[in-house]
């Protein structure tokens, strides 16, 4: 099962993400993630990426694109994957689908998380972070409390930058503004699966794999 995973900030793509791994026995290849790993592990690209960064400059599309390729060649990835973050642009869009024809990949689903943005912005407004061990927290469960429930600490609870409703509508009109060529051009291939994120975590699951299921169907077990 190869997936490529679209959603908006606070829609539920990383836990989503972290079920579907489990279920499919695959890894969740982030591109944060495998941006750091090829930095400190200092590989070619890691180190040109590295450069890049060090300058203030963004990581150019080849640099990004060179260092999915490695992490898509590797053996964890041959039962498949979930790609999360890239592609970002149309014109990475049109490179991964020729990187993918070279590696005789041709079976990908893309999958969009969708949830209406008022509910988005209540949901990460709503969120508080522990100062201490750096977990997350919703109002709802940490009402009243003093002490963090996972390590402890006193008073330690804070609302990050990030998740003030100011940057939330702004990550969510730069979300907008990113992914709607990239979704297009998918579309065009009809393999864009649009998804209802609102509800429970395992009803969103139920359809993603219902969804899944009819486009897969030997894949796919619900």
């Amino acid at each position: 099962m190869r997936i490529v995973l679209f959603g908006s900030p606070g829609v539920g793509k990383g836990t989503q993400a972290k079920i579907l791994c489990s279920k499919f026995n695959i890894p969740h290849i982030s591109t944060g993630d495998i941006l750091r790993s090829a930095v400190k592990e200092q590989t070619p690209l890691g180190v040109k990426a590295q450069k890049a960064m060090n300058n203030g400059e963004l990581v150019s599309d080849d640099i990004m694109i060179g260092i999915i390729k490695d992490t898509l060649e590797q053996d964890k990835c041959k039962k498949g994957f979930i790609l999360d973050g890239f592609p970002r642009t149309h014109v990475q869009a049109h490179v991964f689908d020729d990187m993918l024809a070279g590696m005789n990949i041709h079976d990908i689903h893309v999958i969009t998380l969708q949830a209406n943005e008022k509910e988005i912005i209540t949901r990460l407004s709503n969120r508080r972070a522990c100062a201490k061990c750096k977990n997350i927290f919703t109002l709802p469960e940490i009402e009243g409390l003093k002490k963090c429930p996972v390590c402890g600490a006193e008073n330690s609870f804070y609302q990050r930058d990030d998740d003030t409703e100011e940057v939330i509508k702004h990550r969510l009109e730069i979300f907008r503004e990113a992914t709607k060529p990239v979704l297009k051009h998918y579309e065009a291939k009809k393999k864009v699966i649009y998804i209802d994120a609102l509800g429970s975590v395992e009803e969103v699951t139920k359809r993603i794999l219902i969804a899944l299921k009819e486009k897969d169907p030997e894949q796919v077990s619900i």
